[in-house]
């Protein structure tokens, strides 16, 4: 540990335990800090919620179920990332799908399924589009890719999310937010000063110890004067302006629209869909997807992990019912997941 880190330490043990509550949004802050073991070198009364900073937790069942009908109903080919493949929808998940002969192909990238469908041009390929500000360019870079080239045969199943009205609908369920270092590269700190005109708290962190004890303990010195704050506390990787090709591209090729999050219901305004002039490359509209409302396990508790009302391991089906290798929510599937964080870190299971 260096001196900086050494230092910062020192003024979180120091703290006076009165209630502060602080909510890492992003799912990899929540694994490395168990990783690092700073949960454990926290004095009473500093309390870490996780947050719904995990793209495959807040993508609701009902994406799932679209998932599963193009597979199974219109024999699409179905790309995605490793981690929804697993995840619970209301009758199956895309592992069971495809052992009843649904084509699932993993990958990387939306960049890789294009190629996928390019490859494969016999095939209808929709990559499930799912992640937050980071990911997205991506997805419409993929698109582009495949308007130039003429393939028909690849479309997009959004679930794309922005983080901003997010902070606002968990306004109240902490006291400041630990804000993704991965989202700001790309957003940049603007909506963070926003934020704060309305009365809400946060730094920006990183991911190294030093990072993280440095974020942890400017909150807990700013939160000392009574105040609103915030602080980019990763001022070596995200500036005030942010990705500004990244953001342009996205809003070149999509809109915003209403979403529904997994625990924290429907947010206006928090979901992005392509453009009218990419609706070729919209599966839900390629495909004529119906309306399809999901219905999750009424005994997993995910929905109330992700708005920090309760820890994972205070669900009755975590480390029980509920484990990696047999996943009844999608906190336990994703590897960014607090229920899988807390069950890789053996926390009172």
């Amino acid at each position: 540990m260096n001196e900086n880190a050494r230092r910062a330490a020192e003024l979180i043990r120091s703290y006076d335990g009165r209630p502060l509550r602080i909510m890492e949004v992003c799912g990899t802050h929540t694994h490395e800090i168990f990783r690092l073991g700073i949960r454990g070198m926290l004095p009473e009364g500093l309390r870490l919620i996780s947050g719904p900073g995990c793209p495959v937790c807040v993508t609701p069942v009902g994406y799932i179920d679209e998932a599963l009908f193009l597979a199974l109903e219109r024999g699409c080919t179905v790309c995605t990332f490793g981690d929804l493949v697993r995840v619970p929808g209301t009758s199956g998940s895309l592992a069971s799908a495809r052992t009843e002969g649904a084509r699932v192909q993993m990958v990387y990238s939306p960049i890789d399924a294009q190629g996928y469908a390019e490859a494969h041009p016999d095939e209808q390929v929709v990559f499930l589009s799912v992640g937050f500000e980071t990911t997205t360019p991506a997805s419409c870079i993929a698109v582009r890719n495949a308007k130039g080239r003429g393939l028909a045969n690849f479309s997009l199943l959004t679930a794309n999310k922005t983080m901003d009205n997010a902070y606002r609908a968990l306004k109240g369920s902490a006291d400041a937010f630990l804000y993704p270092g991965h989202v700001s590269t790309m957003t940049g700190t603007a909506i963070y000063r926003e934020l704060l005109g309305e009365g809400v708290s946060g730094v920006v962190a990183g991911f190294t110890a030093s990072e993280l004890l440095a974020a942890l303990a400017v909150i807990v010195r700013m939160s000392e004067r009574g105040e609103p704050f915030f602080v980019n506390c990763y001022p070596r990787v995200v500036s005030d302006e942010g990705s500004v090709p990244a953001r342009r591209i996205v809003s070149e090729m999509m809109e915003p629209v209403d979403s529904e999050w997994r625990g924290l219901g429907v947010i206006a305004g928090s979901g992005l869909r392509l453009k009218d002039g990419f609706a070729d490359f919209d599966a839900r509209v390629k495909y004529d997807v119906p309306t399809i409302e999901g219905r999750a396990n009424p005994g997993c508790r995910c929905g109330d992990v992700l708005q920090g009302k309760i820890s994972p391991n205070a669900c009755p089906l975590f480390g029980t019912a509920c484990t990696p290798e047999h996943p009844v929510g999608a906190c336990m599937v994703s590897s960014e997941g607090a229920c899988s964080a807390f069950f890789k870190y053996d926390i009172s299971r």
